[in-house]
């Protein structure tokens, strides 16, 4: 093996401890947001064993896998606070709301100091004050609050390869050089499985010596070595454990019953790494010496490489877990679509040029091409699925949210959450968090009122916010509902005739709720910090409009508000009907369309000199002509359109004015503006059968053109 580097120090047995660093980083995420959600749902006065457990699970995976990469303030941390969770799941001590608040505080001084191992450029994480708390409260005191943990701003360097000799084992290892410690193996089956680890040891030199040690008849099965290396043990225990199990290898101090280089670091009030002994159910007294030093060292590794993180009410181990979920990056499945995008419109072109071909002599080949179209879909709509996320991950965020702000409102308010196992694509979940957790911020801080308020009005003390998501047609509607005071109609036309908004009386109650959407627009009586940023409601208008949504407002005043915001299931593919103008093609979204009809000109009727109607069982409807909102230029001049499509948004209709409808199929959207400029009137654009370019067009668009 070549020359060493000092980068390359963990890397002499071909094992790079950073291969791992991905999987326990993710895995750390995991279990935080697992700890955090047990956390917010515990019940202080009667917590149940399984969640104080299962807390303490999540906390122990972290540290283990912390220890071994050398990570020391995550695992310091994590092991004061798996301190005071040993001690609460064993009711040594009795949980309390400040251990509830210092625990979340310790999961967010976590968040920070993984996201800074990570390399994301954060400054360092002072936990000083954390850790006297939670000291404090593990022996039983009850210190002040505690304040967020304090950020010092200092230089940070990504984690590098170089950090995996920084665990303690490899600490000792570069700071003692080359030393001699026994190894044992065992108890084997097969004594042959260690005359392997001799051989291999042999095979890559600069792992040191290793020579036999005789048989102790008190260890049956068990093959004893003297081994002389610079190398790390836990570097070793990933090479050995490719020949023989983790729990049969084990390094101690030549001559000695422990392990020298744990003994050290070990603290006998902590009970270790350790993943497997002390586990929640096992018994409450330490192992005997022995065998604790023997197991000592290979706690860490174990810990970071064997350990998923726990499902909470279970004590299972999780290996069933990872069988069923593979984890994939977001560009591979971008990638996959737009290959599937190419291929759908490869499959429409072959359709199109296969329809002047007589069935009967080329039935074989109009066959396969049906087989084509069927599994093209189905591939289509399998790969569309891969990237749906349920809403959980994002209603997820707010319960913590939530109890912060109100606490610091002095509110009470409780979250209810509704389907949150209905999809939506991963593209619009990281788009909308930021809208939802506007609105969720707007109910609890001018929605709900304060406690001694709903008491008066007959209300209970504690308001309730709803987020509640469902599939709607084509659309997953998103709704935030509160049981506070609503808007009030008054206080709107108030403000916004002192913005200058033409604000009539006769507004019916729809149009005054839409009025908090114009820009600059906010009915707080003064700014807080909570609300009032900057950031109005036009601007979460604006971004949900941008991903092709709706926002509608709903409002009892006394009784509460609701906000539904309706979203396209996907942005890459949608249904659509195609309609020919002239010569040119245009998408309608299929979402979209009500009905279709043939008209007659007498049918349509002017209003007002310029707009025009038409009767469509008795209500009239504004009538709009593509050809004129495009353009399109004309060659046969006789011609007369003469077919109307009626399209729905924003709950408004319109009839649009076409010369033919060309049918329906999947388009794949392309968007227009990173590839050309934004288009008034157009979505986006897709490529027919033909190669030729379509436009989609934005229905909700054309709807406010016919009312203004």
């Amino acid at each position: 093996m070549g020359d060493m580097t000092t980068e390359g120090a963990s890397i002499s047995a071909g094992i790079d401890l950073s291969q791992f660093y991905q999987v326990f980083f993710e895995e750390a995420g995991e279990n935080l947001e697992n700890m955090e959600q047990l956390l917010l749902n515990v019940n202080v006065e009667a917590a149940d064993d399984e969640e104080l457990n299962a807390i303490f699970r999540c906390a122990h995976s972290i540290k283990g896998g912390a220890a071994t990469f050398g990570f020391s303030d995550v695992a310091e941390l994590t092991h004061q606070m798996e301190t005071l969770l040993d001690k609460l799941r064993r009711h040594e001590l009795a949980p309390t709301a400040p251990m509830v608040d210092v625990l979340l505080q310790s999961g967010d001084a976590l968040k920070a100091m993984l996201g800074r191992h990570q390399g994301s450029g954060a400054a360092a994480v002072d936990t000083t004050e954390l850790l006297v708390h939670i000291r404090a409260m593990a022996a039983g005191e009850a210190p002040a609050p505690v304040a967020a943990a304090v950020v010092k701003a200092e230089p940070v360097q990504a984690v590098a390869p170089v950090a995996a000799a920084a665990d303690p084992v490899a600490q000792a290892a570069a700071t003692s050089g080359q030393r001699t410690v026994e190894l044992r193996v065992g108890p084997l089956s097969d004594p042959a499985q260690a005359d392997n680890l001799l051989d291999l040891f042999k095979e890559i030199t600069d792992l040191g010596t290793i020579e036999p040690l005789p048989d102790d008849a008190a260890l049956a099965g068990v093959r004893r070595f003297k081994v002389s290396t610079a190398a790390p043990e836990s570097e070793l225990l990933d090479l050995f454990t490719f020949h023989v199990a983790r729990e049969q290898v084990a390094f101690l101090a030549l001559g000695d019953a422990g392990s020298a280089a744990m003994a050290a670091e070990a603290d006998p009030s902590d009970k270790g790494y350790g993943f497997f002994d002390n586990a929640p159910g096992a018994p409450d007294k330490a192992p005997a010496a022995p065998v604790a030093a023997e197991t000592a060292v290979l706690k860490p590794v174990a810990a970071a490489v064997a350990a998923k993180p726990a499902a909470p009410k279970s004590d299972k181990p999780a290996a069933g877990l990872e069988a069923s979920t593979i984890r994939v990056s977001v560009e591979k499945v971008d990638q996959l679509i737009n290959l599937v995008g190419e291929l759908v419109i490869t499959q429409a072109m072959l359709a199109q040029n296969s329809r002047g071909l007589d069935p009967v002599v080329y039935q074989q080949l109009v066959t396969g091409l049906t087989d084509l179209d069927r599994n093209t879909r189905d591939l289509q709509e399998a790969v569309m699925s891969i990237r749906m996320i349920p809403m959980s991950t994002v209603f997820s965020r707010f319960p913590r949210m939530l109890r912060d702000l109100a606490n610091k409102l002095g509110k009470k308010v409780e979250l209810v959450t509704q389907g949150e196992a209905t999809e939506l694509d991963k593209g619009l979940v990281e788009k909308i968090t930021d809208p939802l957790t506007h609105l969720v911020r707007n109910s609890c801080d001018h929605g709900i009122e304060m406690p001694a308020d709903r008491i008066a009005q007959g209300k209970p003390e504690v308001g309730t916010i709803t987020l509640a998501a469902s599939h709607q047609g084509g659309s997953i509607v998103i709704e935030v509902r509160d049981d506070g005071k609503g808007l009030s109609r008054e206080k709107l036309l108030k403000k916004a005739r002192e913005k200058g908004i033409d604000a009539p009386d006769s507004l019916t109650d729809p149009e005054v709720w839409n009025l908090i959407f114009a820009p600059g627009f906010s009915t707080a009586e003064e700014v807080t910090d909570v609300s009032g940023r900057g950031v109005g409601m036009d601007v979460v208008k604006k971004n949900i409009t941008s991903l092709g949504g709706t926002v509608e407002i709903d409002s009892a005043e006394g009784y509460g508000m609701r906000v539904a915001v309706r979203l396209p299931l996907t942005l890459a593919i949608m249904d659509g009907m195609s309609v020919g103008v002239g010569e040119e093609v245009y998408i309608l979204p299929l979402s979209s369309v009500v009905e279709s009809f043939q008209v007659s000109q007498e049918m349509i009727k002017t209003v007002g000199g310029s707009g025009r109607v038409v009767e469509v069982r008795d209500e009239y409807m504004p009538v709009i002509e593509l050809e004129k909102v495009f353009n399109v230029p004309r060659f046969d001049w006789e011609h007369n359109s003469g077919i109307m499509v009626v399209v729905e948004a924003e709950s408004g209709r319109v009839a649009l004015l076409v010369d033919e409808l060309l049918g329906q199929q999947q388009v794949v959207v392309k968007n227009l503006e990173t590839n050309y400029r934004k288009v008034n009137d157009v979505s986006g654009a897709t490529i027919m059968g033909d190669g030729r370019v379509a436009l989609i067009l934005d229905v909700g668009s054309l709807v406010r053109r016919s009312r203004h």
